[in-house]
């Protein structure tokens, strides 16, 4: 008989790349009868089935915007909501498993009632949100803010069975801060790959249009004004290079003031929307090269982002910022690698990407080998084999 799975994430579904691959994966074995608890995405709350999910959303949408407080209360009401439905689904004998994904940590209270029933508890950490709440919120210098942030971590990683991070240097910083090596399992962010098939040596422009892409969430912190900054300043000099920025984010109304203001609207394009995840790979089959551009900082410097292993999955090579993680799995004849926050050795490694279609294709070959070993078709056997255990 299919054991019952209740994914909880404070996340529009069908934007969000991780959670779909997660829950999917599990609901195609025939396994497990998956339920996703979401936010809502249109102006009612609907419920589908999408890939073998069954998506429930919450009656609350996404809080866009800089207002702490209303962060806060957006994630207390999604979390009573999700509350209610988890404990209704405990009671009535439909729940094994709640696999709660934060931001915030927290939610994982919503899985209290299956706890108490006996049933098993993941908290899947996306992000480390001592250190992203720091990046965001506070000045970069730990302090008390800090030392609250990873009072939460402790106590919800404390109900969790089990633990879920995406890279190494995350396992890292969790077990440094006191949470148990052996509770903890890896399980990287990387591209599905029915939607982002590996595909090696993209020829790229040879005298065409060279075309650069961005997308995913539109915030300072990512460094997306830097790489308006750098692009716009090879506007002259390398005429045929084109910027494409798909997303949206609490700063896009600020990026899309910069690019005015630099008079580079010929040269960029700012798509203020998000696709679907299934629709990503037409969007960037015509991209030449990925700008990966976040600034530096204790938040940055464990993330791996999930959009420069779309590129590299589908052929395309990468311009990115020498920082912690990335450096982890990359080396340099696998990324262009520039200093962090400096707008011209940015420039400085698009110009070189752009002037040269032979580099562009050596640099996606080496990058494509890194899916060798951290694929997920290799590593979604240990997602499964954690479930088959808890269950």
């Amino acid at each position: 008989m299919a054991k019952h799975v209740c994914m909880i994430a404070y996340t529009n579904y069908a934007t969000d790349a991780r959670v779909r691959r997660e829950a999917e994966t599990l609901a195609e074995t025939g396994e497990f009868h998956v339920t996703f608890l979401s936010l809502m995405e249109g102006k009612t709350a609907r419920s589908y089935v999408r890939d073998g999910v069954h998506v429930r959303e919450l009656r609350i949408r996404k809080y866009r915007g800089k207002n702490r407080a209303r962060y806060i209360l957006s994630y207390f009401l999604f979390l009573a909501l999700a509350f209610l439905e988890c404990a209704g689904r405990a009671f009535t004998g439909k729940l094994d498993v709640a696999h709660v994904h934060n931001m915030p940590n927290f939610i994982v209270f919503a899985a209290i009632p299956a706890k108490c029933l006996g049933k098993k508890v993941i908290l899947d950490i996306h992000d480390s949100v001592p250190e992203t709440y720091l990046a965001k919120f506070s000045t970069g210098r730990p302090g008390n803010l800090y030392k609250l942030l990873c009072m939460e971590e402790r106590i919800s990683c404390g109900i969790a069975d089990r633990i879920i991070c995406v890279n190494h240097p995350q396992m890292e910083a969790l077990v440094r801060r006191g949470m148990p090596a052996e509770k903890i399992v890896v399980s990287m962010n990387v591209p599905d790959p029915r939607l982002f098939p590996k595909t090696a040596g993209k020829t790229g422009g040879d005298g065409k249009t060279i075309r650069i892409v961005y997308h995913g969430t539109i915030t300072r912190r990512l460094g997306i004004d830097l790489a308006i900054r750098a692009v716009a300043r090879l506007s002259k000099p390398c005429p045929d290079l084109r910027f494409i920025i798909l997303g949206d984010g609490d700063d896009a109304a600020e990026f899309a003031g910069l690019i005015q203001s630099l008079h580079a609207e010929e040269t960029i394009r700012f798509e203020n929307r998000m696709i679907p995840v299934e629709d990503l790979k037409a969007f960037l089959s015509d991209m030449d090269i990925g700008i990966v551009a976040n600034r530096k900082n204790i938040a940055t410097d464990l993330m791996l982002p999930v959009k420069m292993l779309e590129y590299i999955a589908l052929g395309i090579p990468v311009a990115a910022p020498r920082l912690k993680t990335i450096t982890w799995y990359f080396t340099d004849d696998m990324i262009s690698f520039f200093e962090p926050e400096n707008v011209d050795s940015i420039a400085g490694a698009i110009e070189a990407l752009a002037r040269s279609p032979e580099r562009r294709r050596q640099q996606s070959r080496n990058a494509g080998a890194f899916f060798e070993e951290y694929g997920w078709e290799k590593r979604k056997h240990d997602l499964l084999n954690l479930y088959r255990r808890m269950a």
